[in-house]
């Protein structure tokens, strides 16, 4: 299916860079003073520490980019689908699972203490993740991908991504076989990364193109992991017939078609942590800023289920959207579903003509 060029984006230049994977527990720093300082970080609290700076540049990159007024969310320059009203149910039971679970962690931050949203990663995490990815399936519904295979949802929506179907803000991907990676829309991700909060966009860059190589690492390993297990998919040596236990460069280039591409909804769902792993309990245990990262992933959170509803809406028709989260539960009236409406939504789509600018 073929998607058009949203009407408000311009095409930012096609910026492609490679650095080497490296483990999150070795970031480097973009400045040469910061190593004398990294002795007084706890060492158990660095892998969470980097997490945070991920999410946290995620956001600084979301907020500086232009690309949060009403004015700058996506609409589609094409007639809207028809919608049965089997496929309305579905649609708005999907955002009513997104707004449900945006609810719920929006409720954490209201609590406003610290030691809580330390102890809340156990739910806020995955909350996080799921809240964005009910209202990315709840999109995609629109378009005719009708699926609960988390697989198929997010390499249809890195597709989106690269066909520039989102705002620059996270227009941001990357691609490329195992251990030579692109990263793509982010000119300054060749830098190394450093332990501190971003301040600036080279910083926010650095950590976000760092998020993105060590994030298609793993996906590209559990491809593997996956393909090798079963054996009427599994790589084999050309001399012996064995399923291959080593690989090189030519046998991960033939689990690449797997991957698709890595885009910001592959990092907001590495937050898919469970409450029995170890990496849980490290984060609990870290010394980091906690409200800080629960802030930040509210704001990514609702931005990315902005867009996504701007998209649904737009489907639907803006009426029956508006009617919809009318008759929302008690617990949802009045609350950001109608402030996003309002605010986002209705100046946007309210419009007689939507012509916000050409995107190239």
């Amino acid at each position: 299916m073929h998607f058009p060029a949203f009407l408000q984006l311009i095409k930012p230049p096609d910026c492609s860079v490679y650095m080497k994977e490296r483990d999150e527990e070795n970031v480097l720093s973009l400045y040469p003073e910061e190593a004398q300082n990294t002795d007084k970080l706890s060492q158990k609290s660095i892998p969470a520490q980097v997490f945070l700076n991920y999410f946290f540049a995620i956001n600084y990159h979301i907020q500086n980019s232009g690309t949060t007024a009403p004015g700058q969310l996506p609409i589609l320059h094409e007639q809207r689908p028809e919608l049965t009203d089997q496929d309305l149910e579905a649609i708005k039971k999907l955002l009513l699972n997104s707004w449900s679970t945006e609810y719920a962690l929006r409720a954490t931050a209201e609590l406003g203490d610290e030691e809580y949203m330390r102890n809340a990663l156990h739910w806020t995490f995955p909350q996080a993740y799921y809240a964005v990815y009910a209202g990315l399936q709840a999109f995609l519904y629109t378009r005719g991908l009708r699926t609960n295979n988390e697989g198929w949802v997010l390499r249809e929506a890195g597709r989106l991504v690269v066909k520039n179907a989102y705002p620059r803000a996270i227009g941001f991907y990357a691609s490329g076989h195992y251990d030579d990676f692109n990263v793509h829309r982010l000119p300054l991700a060749h830098y190394k990364p450093g332990l501190q909060i971003a301040g600036k966009e080279l910083e926010a860059q650095s950590q976000i193109g760092q998020f993105l190589r060590t994030t298609r690492r793993m996906k590209a390993k559990a491809v593997r992991q996956a393909v090798q297990a079963n054996l009427a998919t599994a790589i084999r040596s050309s001399k012996t017939g064995d399923v291959l236990q080593k690989f090189g460069p030519q046998h991960w280039q033939q689990l690449t078609w797997r991957m698709g591409y890595t885009t910001v909804f592959d990092l907001m769902a590495r937050l898919r942590i469970s409450s029995t792993h170890r990496e849980i309990a490290r984060f609990v245990q870290a010394e980091i800023d906690f409200k800080l990262f629960h802030e930040s992933l509210l704001q990514i959170v609702g931005y990315l289920n902005g867009i996504h509803e701007c998209f649904v809406a737009q489907a639907m028709g803006l009426q029956k959207y508006e009617e919809y989260v009318q008759e929302l539960p008690a617990y949802l009236q009045r609350s950001f579903v109608e402030a996003r409406l309002q605010q986002q939504i209705k100046p946007l789509l309210g419009k007689e003509d939507f012509n916000l600018g050409q995107a190239a």
